[in-house]
């Protein structure tokens, strides 16, 4: 390790460290629009310009390396007169579209121009007008005028989408950014730009103009797009999610998250296909019902069928606890036959961020044991033992078993009792005597497991009758820091929805076993006491960048 000294602080870096990223390392800002810590460094916006001693000019910070006994000025009366007329030459094409804007908020540029420029401008002349509203690809919109030219975007198109779609043309004041010529920008990672963008200029069609950032809560959780399991930020206003961002995590994802990942993982959450309540069937028709009424009848009707007559169903895109409370639930009523379904896409898969396994926690049922007990049945020996008529009852967990195939979806019609948990009305709901709404991932505290054996936690970012009821007992004193963010976090429709674990710990109780919990950190504790992979481990311990299992290799991965 060495030491240099910025701002009258000695700072400890590594060798082949430039001074931006010891200066950052260290806690102290330095502006920047073009540097990223996992981009090359391109040195064309000019604004990290900082006065170094016994060198004749200023240097860029995000190219000059780091030395032994080097002594730098940030704020220096020189580095100050540089970076403001920096902002004035950025700012003098750039339009007032801060009132529009999605980045407003969020935009390096607001907050520059507000540190360090001048508050006013010489130039005179009219305004250069570049191509607005620009479909640069089908996911994303350019405005040319918002663009600063710090080539991020192009630099990730190449480096780390591989897919090198972006470029720069013509000159001067008169650059822009386009693909090339019959080409779309159409990668599968093309919304990170929207997030590496400093300003407005590249922005989330399916976003656009939904939202102010300050009008929205975020909370951190993991994509359930596939089993890579991206860390991510959900925003949430009046109790619908507009958006999902990736969240900085070097040992799963780094600063990135694929387009799927973004688009098609949250729509669920508030379709118009929620299951919004407890439903009977009677006589060839779904009744809804309170959840008590549902409860007892579903138990009695469970209570009518041997060990063997019944079968279990767990859910890759189930939480660790559900699947666990799943298993208990099964054992206790001496049921053997248990599996789960793996929704894999052979061949959709790449060497960035994209697996093949499109569900969150595949491993995690695995390890929790989501697989058949002693002398039970697999997925296969289910299908074929309802048709044999040997198993009469089937208990079905956050997973579409009608649409597993055309066989499964005719074989469930000969069930004398199936019970399905479920976020949406599916195939399977449509053939089920009883139906209770299961919170999805946003909605509920949990874990998944990745394919790398990491286990990461899923946090509730929408609220639902059963949270509402969970704070009345609260102290809301404690909420009152949050002020105005809190109350919209709390309005628009709220499900009456539960976690699968609660509602397996409700049946558990009406039929006298003991599967009982209160919280998910009652789950987990019991989880991380009968799982050796989980043994010494709570939430606070998995934190907010997970924790890593040790698998044994006796664990299909």
């Amino acid at each position: 390790m060495a030491y240099l000294t910025i701002d009258d602080k000695q700072v400890e870096f590594k060798q082949g460290q430039t001074i931006i990223e010891a200066a950052l390392a260290a806690g102290i800002d330095i502006p920047h629009f073009c540097y990223h810590p996992k981009l090359s460094v391109s040195g064309n916006c000019r604004i990290c310009l900082v006065e170094v001693e016994k060198m004749p000019k200023l240097v860029i910070a995000c190219s000059t390396l780091a030395a032994e006994g080097m002594v730098v000025h940030t704020k220096s009366a020189k580095t100050l007169d540089a970076r403001n007329a920096v902002m004035e030459f950025i700012l003098i094409n750039h339009p007032l579209d801060c009132p529009i804007c999605d980045e407003a908020g969020e935009c390096k540029l607001q907050d520059y121009a507000y540190a360090h420029g001048k508050g006013e401008s010489r130039f005179e002349e009219m305004k250069v007008r570049k191509e607005k509203r620009v479909q640069l690809g089908p996911h994303i919109k350019f405005d040319g005028d918002r663009c600063i030219s710090c080539s991020r975007c192009i630099r990730f198109s190449d480096e780390i989408a591989k897919s090198n779609q972006l470029t720069f043309v013509k000159r001067g004041d008169r650059v822009t950014i386009t693909t090339f010529p019959g080409e779309s920008f159409d990668n599968p990672y093309t919304l990170n730009t929207t997030d590496i963008c400093p300003v407005g200029a590249l922005t989330n069609q399916d976003f656009r103009f939904k939202s102010r950032v300050w009008e929205m809560s975020s909370t951190k959780s993991i994509c359930i797009g596939c089993s890579r399991g991206c860390n991510s930020e959900i925003w949430v206003r009046n109790n619908e999610i507009l958006r999902l961002t990736p969240r900085h995590n070097e040992d799963v994802n780094s600063y990135w998250m694929c387009d799927n990942g973004r688009l098609n993982t949250f729509k669920f959450v508030n379709a118009g296909d929620r299951v919004d309540g407890t439903y009977v069937n009677e006589n060839g028709e779904l009744k809804k019902v309170d959840w008590l009424t549902a409860i007892s009848k579903a138990a009695s009707s469970l209570k009518e069928f041997k060990g063997n007559e019944i079968a279990f169903i767990g859910s890759a895109y189930a939480t660790c606890e559900d699947n666990f409370a799943l298993v208990r639930f099964a054992k206790s009523l001496g049921v053997g036959n248990i599996d789960f379904c793996e929704h894999s896409v052979p061949g959709d898969q790449d060497d960035i961020l994209i697996r093949e396994d499109k569900t969150p926690n595949s491993l995690g049922a695995k390890l929790v044991g989501v697989k058949p007990q002693s002398n039970g049945l697999k997925l296969e020996g289910i299908l074929r033992s309802i048709k044999e008529r040997k198993i009469k009852a089937l208990f079905v967990m956050e997973d579409d078993a009608a649409s597993f195939s055309d066989e499964w979806s005719e074989e469930l019609k000969k069930l004398d009792l199936l019970i399905v948990l479920a976020t949406n009305f599916n195939k399977t709901t449509s053939l089920a005597h009883f139906i209770f709404p299961a919170s999805t991932y946003a909605e509920k505290n949990g874990t998944f497991v990745n394919f790398n054996g990491r286990v990461q936690r899923i946090r509730p970012a929408v609220s639902t009758v059963e949270m509402d009821r969970a704070l009345d007992g609260m102290n809301m004193s404690r909420w009152d820091k949050f002020g105005t963010k809190f109350d919209r976090w709390m309005q628009g429709h709220k499900y009456d929805a539960k976690p699968s674990w609660k509602i397996i710990s409700l049946l558990a109780s009406q039929l006298n076993q003991k599967v009982k919990y209160d919280m998910a950190e009652d789950v987990f504790a019991d989880l991380s006491k009968s799982i050796e992979e989980f043994n010494n481990l709570d939430y606070d311990i998995i934190g907010e960048l997970g924790s890593q299992l040790r698998i044994k290799n006796t664990v299909a991965v």
